[in-house]
Parts: C-alpha cells; structure tokens; sequence
C-alpha cells in the first residue's frame, strides 16, 4: 500500500479514536440531564426540555461512536464459519463485505444531507412542547455518518492490505481483536 493510504488510515483511525471517547461521555451527559429531570419532576415544575434532550444526546452517543465501533470491530458479525478462516481469508471477505456498508453509508449521508438542508432552509422544528430547531442534530447527525464512511473506507484499505500480506500496524492498541 502506498504511504498515502496508510497515512489516511492512520489519520482517520486516529480521528475516530478521539471522537469515539469523547462521545463515550455523551452518556453522563445524558445521565445528568435525566438526573435533572427527575429531580424537576419531584420536587419542582418538571422542564420541557429534558426528555427530548437526553434523546439528542443518546443520538448523538450512538452516531457519533460509529467510527470508533467499526475501528475496534465492536460491531456485530456473524462467527459461524468466519472464526475458523485464516487471517488473510478474513480480511479478503471483508474487504468484499465492507463495500456494502459504504454503499449504505453514502446514500444515508445523502439522505441526510438533503434533511439537514432542509431543516436549517425551513427553520424545522420538533413537534414537542418545547419545539426544539432540528438543525443541530441533523448536522451531528451527517457529521457522525461521514466519520463512520471514512472509517469504513480506511478499514477497507486496512483489509485489502492484510489481504494481500502487507498489513498496515495499527498505532495503539485495539480494545478487541
């Protein structure tokens, strides 16, 4: 592999890993705000906004931790004859199979994009009480779906290269194999 491409792969691995921790925190965000929340509706006048805040934040959480998950491989597979394949037969196959993923990744960021121009073109608002602008987290939202396509692409070229018997060294440890 050219110096090029393990350079984009170290780059968005390394990108990823400090987004992913960083959304890892999202939860005690949320967990304060829900916190809040119930200390609001027990002892004063329960807030509008507190519900659907956690929700954005558990959105963000879970979108957001999409590149890390897919750089550690803490995503699903199915083991039934994958964990008996060698090394370079696994990177082979995933080299194929990740090329569904971007597929679905680019027409979601498209998807999205267009949802996002949409809500900051109209000023949308959620249909609550509290009638929060959408915006936000439609941008955090393609943001995190374009994090996880240049993960997806840099683990391609990670599996093509262990395909091929030239792995690219992974920087720092990994938290799964």
């Amino acid at each position: 592999m050219s110096d090029a491409i393990k350079a984009y792969v170290r780059f968005v691995d390394r990108v990823n890993r400090y987004v992913g921790l960083f959304a890892m925190y999202l939860i005690v965000a949320m967990i304060g705000i829900l916190f809040y929340s119930s200390i609001t509706k027990a002892f004063f006048l329960p807030s509008l906004w507190t519900l659907e805040m956690a929700q954005f934040t558990m959105v963000a959480y879970y979108l957001l931790g999409g590149g890390y998950s897919l750089k550690t491989g803490a995503h699903v597979r199915m083991d039934l004859l994958y964990s008996r394949w060698s090394p370079r037969t696994k990177a082979a196959v995933d080299s194929i199979t990740i090329l569904f993923l971007i597929f679905f990744l680019v027409m979601l960021l498209v998807g999205g994009v267009s949802s996002t121009e949409y809500a900051i073109k109209y000023g949308e608002e959620s249909y609550s009480v509290w009638a929060p602008k959408m915006w936000p987290i439609k941008v955090i939202m393609c943001t995190a779906i374009f994090l996880t396509l240049l993960q997806a692409v840099a683990t391609f070229f990670r599996n093509v290269a262990e395909a091929v018997g030239s792995p690219i060294e992974k920087t720092y440890p990994e938290t799964s194999s």
